[in-house]
């Protein structure tokens, strides 16, 4: 194996094991096989056949059990990770547990998890029950379960398979990948992200273990299962790989690529997990959570997508303020194509919400008129489902409270909002 500076060896597991759970109040009343042949034409025919097939094998074991003899599932965790009340009375209601486990060897496509999560899905379809995935402490319903499995081609999304949590740490947000492991990947993490900036990197994540899985399963593609596979220690990561983590590879145009280090983490406890970190290229000498801001603002043409504000300070206010005055010399420069080159258009604008307006960013593709703007959202919106990274959206004029040109490096011009954010100068809480 050649250990270089530009490579990490990263261990390659021997095989890898996927369990799905499907709560019962009594014993199924619909067979195993019969439920997934029910199916067809529902599932993409490759993972249909595949879901048949290890059915028959020994890499698939589906099992009934009474549910206290399997450990208990802890209802704050899967609450963290979205099970709603209802999801929880049914497994407080169950008597027995339909486990689904599957087994096989590292690489793509990943059987065990795909014939799995299919077969686990037929159970709880048939019997009206839920799907709860033991590796993510998820609870799925079957439609969604179903949704997530591949296509006639092979494709998924990888959020539907890759959780990004994070919590509140000493010098920032601390972020972690759930569900890398899936494929025999050491799962990342970063450190010191600026809390503004929660989607956006949540994204960041998303597209770099994208980018990093695709690097794996090509370093998994031989006969001989390896016993490392090398990484590059500098991982590239463009607007595509986050658009094609989302499922929308076709709503995303070029962006510059950012460069992260990967550095790794080994656990000092046995029980406990190794970590790939995520870090700015070795040189960069400022802090992380700027190289981080930095990062998401050449990613997402804009900065900071998720901020909201419920109140608005002095700054703020002249903030919003200085820019709207200026968008009728923007506008102007924007349709003579008089923006430096390389740059782009972003506008900040206001969604309702019910804790006042949630604040995002878009890039402006037309302004015919000054009252409306047409774009590309540049992140995913928490009060409008249909308001995702790179979906287009109108903007009224009246709702925008910032603009920014924008280049590789971040903002060149504009940004006043933001400005006040970086500067520490929030508004606060509502009472």
């Amino acid at each position: 194996m050649l250990i270089t500076d530009d490579f990490l060896p990263v261990p390659v597991p021997e095989s890898l094991n996927a369990t799905y759970l499907v709560p019962m109040a009594g014993l199924p009343k619909v067979g195993t096989k019969t439920a997934v042949r029910h199916l067809t034409g529902r599932l993409a025919e490759p993972v249909h056949a595949l879901a048949r097939q290890m059915l028959d094998s020994p890499l698939m074991s589906v099992d009934t059990r009474p549910i206290h003899e399997f450990p208990e599932l802890p209802p704050d965790l899967l609450t963290a990770f979205g099970a709603t009340e209802a999801q929880l009375s049914r497994l407080a209601a169950a008597t027995h547990l339909v486990v689904v486990q599957a087994e096989y060897r590292p690489g793509w496509p990943p059987a065990h998890e795909w014939a799995a999560r299919a077969v686990a899905a037929a159970v709880a379809d048939a019997a009206g029950g839920d799907v709860v995935d033991v590796f993510g402490l998820q609870f799925l319903d079957p439609a969604t379960a179903l949704r997530s499995l591949p296509d006639e081609q092979g494709r998924i999304r990888l959020v539907d398979w890759v959780l990004v949590p994070y919590s509140s740490g000493t010098d920032g947000l601390w972020f972690t990948t759930k569900g890398l492991r899936r494929f025999g990947l050491l799962e990342l993490q970063a450190q010191g992200v600026p809390d503004h900036l929660t989607r956006a990197w949540g994204a960041v994540m998303t597209g770099t273990a994208r980018r990093l899985l695709r690097a794996w399963t090509d370093g998994l593609a031989g006969e001989e299962l390896p016993a490392f596979v090398q990484l590059p220690v500098l991982a590239t990561v463009t607007g595509g790989d986050i658009a094609v983590a989302y499922g929308n590879p076709e709503q995303h145009g070029a962006t510059a690529p950012v460069l992260l280090r990967l550095e790794l983490d080994p656990a000092t406890d046995p029980e406990a997990d190794s970590f790939l970190n995520l870090r700015p290229p070795t040189g960069y000498s400022g802090p992380d959570g700027r190289y981080y801001a930095a990062a998401c603002g050449t990613l997402f043409t804009g900065i900071a997508p998720d901020v909201r504000y419920t109140r608005s300070g002095d700054a703020m206010s002249q903030a919003v303020a200085t820019a709207r005055a200026a968008l009728g010399e923007i506008r102007a420069r924007f349709l003579a194509g008089a923006l430096p080159p390389e740059t782009q258009l972003v506008v900040k604008y206001g969604l309702p919400g019910e804790d006042g307006p949630e604040y995002v960013w878009a890039g402006v593709t037309s302004w015919t008129t000054p009252e409306q703007i047409e774009g590309a959202s540049a992140s995913d919106a928490h009060t409008d489902p249909a308001v995702r990274i790179g979906s287009a959206v109108v903007v009224e004029a009246t709702d925008i409270v910032d603009w920014a040109v924008l280049d590789g490096t971040g903002v060149r011009e504009g940004g006043w909002t933001q400005a006040v954010l970086d500067a520490g100068e929030r508004p606060a809480p509502p009472v």
